[in-house]
């Protein structure tokens, strides 16, 4: 299909959502210094415009599956904030009941299947997602996502030949952020340029500049059509930044200050807020009302998370298993 307008209205959609998961995730880190969400906590700060470029490029029925950098991607794709918030806190009320927390986020109703710990893990199950759309002859795509480190694990490359092998409707996007946990691609690979691993199984492959929403749709766009029209995967490599440590415990002794700080340059939201402001898309008043409600917004998330219950003890053992009276789960 011919890509989409990037208008107004879409530059404005684009401020105000990043700028909501900006301060969502600002708000989780400070609920996880008050000790109120608890384990691991891995922040997008920086890489907002991968989520907005892509959501623009999705339609309806489209899926996907990432790693554990995994909190505003199902608000992007439509399910309500507080009870991701409420997820992070371990309640009750939260998208997996509290059970999956800050790595497991999951919504089915909204065609986001995680939130996967195992590093690379969601990669075959991202192409297993795609398999069963062509299987069913339904004409949705998989963008599933993984970091510069996880394209090490050998389920990378069995998963690169069967796509292309099979011609998967599915989208491969690594986030290069710089680093896999604290360590940079130069120090694991002989190479820097990760997307043509792709041209070992011949599949289309393409380095993207991922500060700018506008970017990343178009590269998305182009690869997610090739999937919609049974020609099959891409891979991108869409370079990115994250502003915030690899988890709330990373100390950063692998990088600078100033590191950190020419990238901040790069702020994907104040990349969108110049266009806005350029092209005079809304006044000063405008983009205040937006700032405002992104605030009021994240207040509410908070207040919904902390009003919520903790799930009881014996809920412990309930969706284990599919079957309500599976014989080898007992209540104790």
């Amino acid at each position: 299909m011919p890509k989409k307008k990037i208008t107004k209205a879409v530059y404005l959609k684009w401020y105000e959502d990043m700028l909501f998961w900006r301060k969502f995730e600002d708000k989780a880190s400070a609920l996880y210094i008050q000790q109120k969400i608890r384990g691991f906590l891995h922040l997008y700060n920086g890489q907002e415009a991968v989520l907005a470029g892509s959501l623009y490029a999705m339609e309806k029925g489209d899926k996907m599956i990432t790693a554990y950098r995994n909190h505003v991607q199902p608000i992007g794709l439509g399910e309500d904030p507080r009870r991701i918030m409420a997820e992070l806190m371990g309640k009750e009320t939260g998208t997996s009941h509290g059970k999956g927390g800050s790595m497991h986020m999951f919504s089915k109703e909204h065609h986001f299947y995680g939130g996967h710990g195992i590093v690379g893990g969601q990669i075959p199950l991202g192409a297993g997602l795609a398999f069963a759309d062509k299987y069913k002859g339904d004409k949705h795509v998989t963008l599933c996502y993984m970091g510069d480190g996880a394209v090490r694990q050998g389920a990378f490359h069995e998963t690169m030949n069967l796509a292309m092998l099979w011609k998967l409707p599915v989208v491969f996007v690594i986030e290069n952020n710089g680093y896999a946990m604290g360590t940079s691609v130069k120090r694991t690979a002989n190479h820097e340029d990760i997307y043509k691993l792709g041209l070992g199984y011949e599949m289309p492959c393409a380095p993207v500049e991922g500060m700018d929403p506008a970017h990343v749709y178009e590269a998305m766009q182009e690869a997610v059509d090739r999937a919609r029209n049974g020609d099959g995967p891409t891979l991108l490599e869409v370079r990115t930044y994250r502003f915030k440590g690899h988890s709330m415990s990373d100390a950063q002794h692998y990088r600078t200050k100033e590191e950190v700080a020419k990238y901040q340059e790069q702020d994907p939201i104040t990349i969108v807020k110049n266009v806005i402001e350029s092209k005079k898309y809304a006044t000063p008043k405008q983009l205040e009302e937006i700032d405002e409600r992104v605030k009021d917004l994240v207040n509410e998330c908070v207040k919904f998370g902390d009003e919520s219950e903790f799930p009881k003890a014996e809920d412990l053992y309930k969706n284990v298993y599919s079957q309500e009276d599976y014989p080898f789960i007992k209540n104790h």
